[in-house]
């Protein structure tokens, strides 16, 4: 605890209350990183447009995705960077190929999009999106 004190001095969290998800955001997607945190897309924004978060799901130490596949339109999802906190409502669910990063591009409206494996299917990843709430 003291090493993560001297690491980060302010809050970087996802909240996602239907499946009881409480994690700390790291920067980075490497294994190192999603092994104690939620990863974030480097290439991603962290406050306004389209926040990219990974996680692992299974078989490792921390699994904070593991229960993505139970969101349902309209769960939220509760954001925070620094002083920074947005709220946001699930509007898409969907598999993709593992090689389509185009749910990651930025956008005009403020959503976030989280990223996960889909268990036994290496080729694919389970996207969760959020449009921000009103």
């Amino acid at each position: 605890e003291k090493n993560q004190n001297k690491k980060r001095d302010f809050v970087w969290q996802i909240e996602i209350p239907a499946i009881n998800l409480n994690a700390l955001i790291e920067e980075g997607t490497t294994k190192e990183v999603m092994d104690e945190y939620v990863g974030h897309f480097e290439e991603t924004v962290k406050r306004e447009g389209n926040i990219g978060l990974a996680a692992h799901n299974r078989g490792y130490k921390v699994n904070y995705f593991h229960d993505l596949k139970k969101l349902k339109e309209g769960d939220e999802i509760i954001y925070k960077y620094k002083e920074f906190e947005k709220r946001y409502v699930v509007k898409t669910l969907k598999i993709i190929s593992d090689e389509d990063w185009s749910l990651l591009e930025n956008t005009e409206d403020n959503r976030i999009t989280l990223i996960t494996c889909v268990e036994n299917e290496p080729n694919y990843r389970r996207i969760i999106q959020g449009i921000e709430k009103e």
